[in-house]
């Protein structure tokens, strides 16, 4: 099989996990947010550590807390991920999956937004008019249904600030989402020791519970596994083309599964937001085209 269909592959086998991940979730009745995103930190630091170990990686990580300046940018990376992880979840305990699918609609605007505004990056017309039609998308919402999505805004804004400062680390995918929950690690046992002397932990509860709590750290990392296998061989082009199959699988799923009410004003809300995808996707490419040229 040539190397590049083996990349769409990965790729699309990645994004399918991570735009099902609503069902998983769904499957922890009674399992509070914040305990499901405990078990996710510490099971994922396990199950990295592991396979770390496999593949001889251990160096990066070494390097990693060799250099503490780096390691303040992967601690703020670790608080936004964390964020992310625990916001998402409850998207899903609460059934708000449609604005968490909203929310990875809008980070590749997010990202432009970010990238104006913080690196001062040159951004061509169409790109700011995508971001401009994106805000007056969320502002539909805002000002019609008299609420802000706050899930939307929280889930794009934290990975997008999350991707601005990934990039200012030199670490792989693996060894910097390991070094990521090994920072968290601590908290996570503090509260995970603090749910069980209390009695409120339900990882003991029963064993399907107890197993889900500790896959939920193994899904956690094969997704990313599969993306780096992507991304080493596909163009940049590609892989973005391939990200929208995660929320657009999210929105099928709210819709059709969780049964989720999509009022007049949040599906208009939801097509301005594509409509902004379009323009940014369509300028991107012609940038390409113009580079290439």
């Amino acid at each position: 099989m040539p190397e590049q269909t083996k990349g769409v592959w990965y790729g699309v086998c990645a994004y399918t996990i991570w735009g099902s991940f609503p069902l998983f979730f769904a499957l922890f009745q009674g399992v509070p947010a914040l305990e499901i995103l405990v078990h996710r930190i510490i099971w994922s630091c396990v199950f990295l550590a592991i396979l770390i170990s496999g593949l001889r990686r251990w160096q990066p990580v070494k390097d990693a807390f060799a250099s503490p300046r780096q390691l303040w940018r992967v601690l703020g990376c670790a608080l936004l991920i964390a964020l992310n992880w625990g916001v998402y979840i409850y998207a899903v305990e609460t059934r708000h999956v449609l604005q968490a699918s909203l929310g990875y609609f809008l980070t590749p605007l997010v990202n432009v937004a970010l990238g104006m505004l913080v690196l001062r990056e040159q951004m061509g017309r169409w790109q700011m008019a995508a971001v401009a039609i994106a805000g007056v998308g969320i502002a539909l919402q805002l000002f019609m249904l008299g609420e802000l999505p706050w899930i939307t805004l929280v889930l794009a804004v934290s990975f997008g600030v999350y991707g601005l400062l990934r990039k200012q680390i030199k670490l792989d995918g693996l060894s910097g989402l390991f070094v990521e929950t090994l920072l968290l690690l601590p908290l996570g046992l503090m509260t995970f020791g603090w749910l069980a002397t209390s009695g409120a932990s339900n990882f003991t509860r029963d064993l399907p519970t107890g197993s889900l709590l500790m896959a939920s750290g193994v899904l956690t990392a094969i997704p990313l596994l599969l993306f780096a296998g992507a991304a080493r061989r596909l163009r940049l082009a590609t892989v973005g083309f391939l990200m929208y199959i995660n929320p657009t699988l999210q929105f099928v799923i709210a819709l059709l599964v969780f049964n989720e009410p999509l009022s007049p004003i949040q599906l208009t809300s939801f097509m301005v937001i594509w409509l902004a995808l379009i323009v940014y996707s369509i300028s991107s490419w012609q940038g390409r085209v113009r580079r290439a040229v």
